[in-house]
């Protein structure tokens, strides 16, 4: 094998890309890096010898195959959606399929199809899904190896801001997908506690966080994934009764997006009429009872949410803006469009900005009749607003299977994602060499 396309050369594709093209100068490899963006996938080539830009509109199936067809792996850092598209293109030129997001229903059902073709498809090998996966199943089977009975799993992810480049009150800014953010929890989160399935509904799942404390970062509040019992089975965790997959911010951070759930503004079911001339006074007033009067807007508000005017809530809400006599400024925008597009603004990353990825990982556990606790945690800072944490854990593993597939080291074949010790040891090996290291403390209980 000597060509790998990589697909998409946007925020989290910047890692993956350098990697890549190092590699290939040392193992005379061909990387070919395609995006709607010329100008960006040029930009992330660098001129580098092994590497060319290309245009490609994913949606375009001609040209969309005419590259696939050249490659011998294929890395898609689409959007999730469009991954399926790429999928069946690779099955049927016979091309193997790496992908950093969470693989679908329909993916799985091409797992036939892909092993038929000695092909392999591999899902979820970033980093929330896939380093967590990785070193979370390189413990648990540790663990079970020495004859422990594990009692408790819980893991928490984050992509955060460093403390050095935190200015604002929210202690938060943008280092991933913006619409996810806004969007993120809707359904209702379900865990397992003392052996018992507990649920915590949207409107109620950021008010119900949990403090947890990292080494060296200090407390962070984590709220629940919306389905913590998705790799029950796959992390060979039936038996265990406690069970949570967790998302990290920063201090008061939940308790101010529970406002912004409460008031209403994550809705992307429907349009705000005139919202391109409607101010964010107006727009937030009409959130109001009118039966609530007397007083400004903001007093109000505080009052529907059972804040204090000048409580820490409240502050983080006038911070954004939401108050402002400032034109919406957006044709037909949903609330939740709205509140995206104030939230790019102020929660950008500036140039020198540096990121923050926390992983925490805690296992509980039966061994030789005490009790004992694990608590394995990753800590990384980006350097600046290209060169960031979230793209080092996402795009690395991305590149050390794509070298792995390349030299002929993986044997699995099907659509796969990575919790099987022959794809799990190899890569948190190499992505050591770049300081992806967990912190282990374990102690009696």
């Amino acid at each position: 094998m000597t060509s790998i396309l990589i697909i998409g050369a946007g925020r989290s594709a910047t890692a993956c890309i350098q990697y890549v093209l190092e590699k290939a100068a040392a193992f005379n490899w061909f990387v070919t890096v395609a995006d709607a963006d010329p100008k960006l996938a040029e930009a992330k080539v660098n001129n580098h010898p092994n590497g060319r830009p290309a245009w490609l509109d994913v949606m375009k199936v001609n040209d969309r195959r005419d590259l696939i067809s050249r490659a011998d792996v294929v890395v898609s850092l689409l959007p999730a959606h469009l991954h399926l598209e790429v999928a069946h293109d690779c099955i049927k030129l016979k091309k193997h399929l790496i992908t950093a997001s969470y693989v679908s229903q329909e993916m799985y059902r091409l797992g036939d199809e892909a092993r038929d073709r000695e092909l392999i498809f591999m899902g979820e090998m970033g980093l929330d899904p896939g380093i967590d996966h990785m070193s979370a199943m390189r413990h648990i089977n540790s663990i079970k190896a020495k004859g422990g009975k594990l009692t408790a799993f819980r893991s928490y992810t984050g992509g955060l801001i460093a403390p050095e480049s935190d200015n604002n009150p929210w202690h938060y800014k943008f280092t991933w997908n913006p619409r996810n953010v806004v969007l993120a929890g809707q359904g209702t989160a379900q865990y397992l506690e003392d052996g018992k399935f507990k649920y915590i509904p949207y409107n109620r799942l950021f008010k119900e966080h949990r403090e947890i404390e990292v080494p060296g970062v200090g407390k962070l509040e984590a709220y629940a994934n919306r389905d913590s019992l998705l790799y029950r089975d796959v992390y060979g965790l039936s038996e265990v009764p406690n069970l949570l997959r967790g998302t990290l911010r920063g201090p008061g951070f939940c308790n101010a997006w529970n406002a912004l759930v409460q008031i209403g503004l994550t809705d992307g079911s429907f349009p705000i009429l005139d919202s391109a001339s409607i101010t964010y006074h107006e727009f937030m007033e009409g959130y109001l009872n009118p039966s609530m009067v007397g007083g400004s807007v903001k007093d109000r508000i505080a009052q529907l949410l059972g804040e204090e005017p000048d409580s820490s809530v409240m502050e983080k809400l006038i911070w954004l803006g939401l108050f402002r006599k400032k034109k919406v400024g957006l044709e037909n925008a949903t609330p939740a469009l709205i509140l995206q597009e104030l939230l790019l603004d102020k929660w950008q990353l500036e140039p020198e900005d540096k990121d923050m990825i926390v992983m925490q990982h805690e296992f509980e556990y039966e061994l030789d009749g005490e009790k004992k606790e694990l608590k394995s945690t990753l800590v990384m800072k980006g350097e600046n607003s290209v060169d960031t944490a979230m793209s080092k854990l996402v795009g690395l593993p991305l590149g050390i299977f794509a070298k792995l597939v390349m030299e002929g080291k993986i044997k699995s074949r099907g659509v796969n994602i990575p919790v099987i010790p022959d794809i799990y040891e190899p890569v948190l090996d190499e992505l050591e060499n770049y300081g992806v290291k967990f912190d282990d403390v374990e102690r009696n209980i």
